[in-house]
């Protein structure tokens, strides 16, 4: 039961992104960004994004931090994946 996030490398909307996702569910996901205080509308089918400014706040509580590649094996893995055109938010 682990929650991962990748460095925030990830250009959007003039900052920097980050992804958010758990190797279990998306209810332990959803509940790790609820208490990180990420909005519901950062959820995007499969993981959060998550600005640079919350990315160690998202290491504290306990996210393990690793590289893009090896964050979307462990969601695909998981079964977790959900392609782009697949994807619903929440």
């Amino acid at each position: 039961m682990t929650v991962y996030i990748d460095p925030p490398t990830w250009p959007g909307h003039g900052r920097m992104w980050s992804h958010l996702i758990s190797d279990v569910s998306y209810d332990e996901l959803h509940a790790f960004a609820a208490r990180l205080g990420a909005p519901p509308r950062a959820f995007d089918g499969d993981h959060y994004d998550i600005p640079a400014e919350s990315y160690q706040d998202a290491v504290r509580l306990g996210a393990v931090e690793v590289g893009s590649k090896a964050l979307l094996g462990h969601l695909t893995r998981a079964g977790l994946r959900r392609r782009k055109r697949h994807r619903r938010t929440a």
